[in-house]
């Protein structure tokens, strides 16, 4: 077995977005201080650069120009969430860049799968514009570099931040070819992700959103993740699996209010790892979005590297809680007509 790989970097902490700001540096240097004690099976690669070539796939140019010029200025607000200071423009490459580095890595039979530690996250940012703390849709140039370099056909985007990713579902909503399932919190910013949003024209049924309620926790995330995105993963027969990953939905975080610990992220990442190894020949790369609680975010981030290589304990198998029988079957109603459930 190839090992696991993690980008990241110590210059990823030079984007400052504003004094107590939730997305604040503090978030890559604890993860740093992770891996500096990460076991040797996996491997550490240096990230690169995107080009702007690479960023344009997901963005208008004149959208990127906008952001280029914030390296001129000390802070420039997008909107009242999301600043970029003089560093910005440059980190946000190189968060895009580092994920590139990591898709090369798989496909290049470099590395098993992996795990992308970048910011600023990504999946809120539109084609022409910057909110809710991103700038670039790391996940959306990904896939794009993987069809266009690589010519992979089909793609699975799965988005556990528990902030809906409206930048990713609007780029792919019409697109067959690229699944996008995402578990978010509901009502929660930035407003979409509702139920019977599902994708439009030869794209309909190729967006799934499963919006839960406040108070959602791993029992739930348990039965979601065997009873309605393993199957509907493995009937799109994915060949490559991509993870918006943020650990907002953790029940020690700030800026929601889901229940999830370390084991509920752990139940999705087996999953998707069992299902990338069953469609995509074991090629799943995570790359991190939101996570805004220190202790949480390096716990989940460890569990959830842990079994991308392989160290996977035996998990509790929690009943049906009555929460979760009434998610499962409003789901099951919602998507039944275009999935095999």
């Amino acid at each position: 077995m190839l090992p696991t790989a993690i980008v990241i970097d110590q210059r990823y902490a030079r984007h400052r977005p504003g004094q107590h700001h939730p997305e604040r540096p503090e978030r890559i240097t604890s993860l740093v201080a992770w891996a500096e004690e990460a076991q040797d099976a996996v491997e550490k690669l240096p990230p690169r650069y995107a080009t702007n070539e690479e960023i344009c796939r997901a963005h208008d140019p004149t959208y990127v120009e906008r952001v280029a010029a914030t390296a001129q200025q000390p802070l420039v607000h997008f909107d009242p969430d999301t600043a970029a200071c003089s560093d910005t423009y440059d980190t946000a490459r190189l968060a895009a860049g580092g994920f590139l580095t990591l898709l090369e890595a798989i496909v290049q039979g470099g590395v098993e799968n992996g795990f992308a530690l970048v910011r600023p996250p990504g999946h809120h940012a539109e084609y022409r514009r910057a909110m809710g703390f991103c700038f670039f849709n790391n996940v959306v140039i990904g896939a794009e570099h993987l069809r266009r370099r690589f010519g992979t056909e089909r793609i699975l985007i799965v988005d556990w931040d528990v902030h809906h990713g409206n930048g990713t579902q609007h780029f792919y909503e019409r697109d067959p070819n690229v699944l996008y399932l995402s578990l978010h919190q509901w009502p929660l910013y930035p407003g979409t992700g509702d139920l019977t949003e599902v994708g439009t024209g030869a794209g309909e049924g190729f967006t799934v959103n499963l919006p839960l309620p406040a108070g959602t926790g791993d029992a739930e995330i348990y039965h979601l993740a065997k009873e309605i995105v393993q199957p509907v993963a493995l009937a799109f027969r994915p060949d490559f699996v991509l993870v918006s990953a943020g650990f907002d939905g953790h029940r020690r975080d700030p800026l929601a209010e889901l229940a999830l610990t370390d084991t509920g992220y752990r139940y999705l990442a087996r999953t998707l790892v069992e299902v990338a190894a069953a469609t995509a020949g074991g090629r799943i790369a995570l790359v991190l979005e939101g996570g805004y609680d220190l202790t949480a975010l390096v716990q989940c981030t460890h569990a959830v590297t842990q079994e991308l290589a392989g160290q996977r304990p035996k998990l509790p198998e929690p009943p049906v809680t009555a929460a979760a029988k009434v998610l499962l079957e409003r789901f099951h109603r919602a998507f039944e007509r275009y999935w095999p459930l």
